[in-house]
């Protein structure tokens, strides 16, 4: 069995696109967890009226572990809450990661809206994904996992503030074969890019990415990352990390 698991905070408005992406797939073979951190709109409605999971979250890390923690399927494919998955999505994935023997995998990522500017900055990401995938493994916004991994590296270190999912992938590959896939794409929002500024997220990014090669994980503020910012109505219930 697949277990998708979602950390969430206030996402009413992206929360049914994801799931409903996900109800339309030819694949059956799955449950889904919804980890929310406290949500102050309609989000745990949402998820319940979809038949999911609901367990407390939290941080970003923390949500997902504890969506681990409630699953009972082998694989886990942890996703943002602002993602859309294509038609046949899970099937491909689920197919191409046990047929390569895998323990971690990563995916293309497109724009599921924005600008031009915003193409050109996701496809030279995938490109440099690709092209160094053997040394430094990425998998951000949809991450797909064998349980026994997940298990193995102790899961999503909680101390780290910034791209922890970086991380996750570095760990998981050290212990298991990691995959980039690139003709298995899936869209992402660009909400982030848009209230914090298109070039400053692209930088911040960029240096999170050095920062991690040269010094580890990022475990202090250093990059003023929020959980939940950049919906306007729900800045006294920010999570800031």
């Amino acid at each position: 069995m697949l277990s998708i698991i979602i950390p969430t905070i206030n996402e009413e408005k992206y929360l049914p696109l994801l799931l409903n992406s996900i109800k339309e797939q030819d694949f059956d073979d799955c449950e889904i967890i919804v980890a929310d951190a406290g949500s102050k709109d309609k989000t745990v409605d949402i998820a319940k009226e979809y038949g999911c999971k609901i367990v407390k979250g939290g941080l970003v890390p923390a949500g997902r572990n504890r969506g681990a923690e409630a699953a009972t399927g082998g694989i886990f494919l942890f996703l943002d809450a602002d993602v859309i998955l294509p038609p046949h999505f899970l099937k491909n994935a689920v197919e191409s990661f046990e047929k390569n023997n895998l323990g971690i995998a990563g995916f293309r990522v497109l724009p599921s809206d924005g600008k031009f500017i915003d193409k050109i900055f996701f496809n030279l990401l995938n490109i440099f994904s690709i092209l160094t995938q053997k040394i430094l493994p990425y998998s951000a916004c949809a991450i797909l996992s064998k349980k026994s991994v997940h298990g193995a590296i102790g899961g999503f270190d909680e101390k780290i503030v910034f791209v922890e999912d970086y991380h996750y992938a570095k760990a998981a590959s050290r212990v298991s074969k990691y995959k980039f896939f690139w003709n298995q794409p899936f869209y992402t929002s660009v909400r982030r890019f848009e209230k914090d500024g298109r070039f400053r997220v692209y930088f911040k990014y960029i240096l999170a990415q050095l920062y991690m090669v040269f010094f580890g994980p990022v475990k202090s503020d250093i990059f003023k990352y929020k959980f939940d910012h950049y919906n306007e109505n729900n800045d006294k219930n920010n999570l800031k990390i």
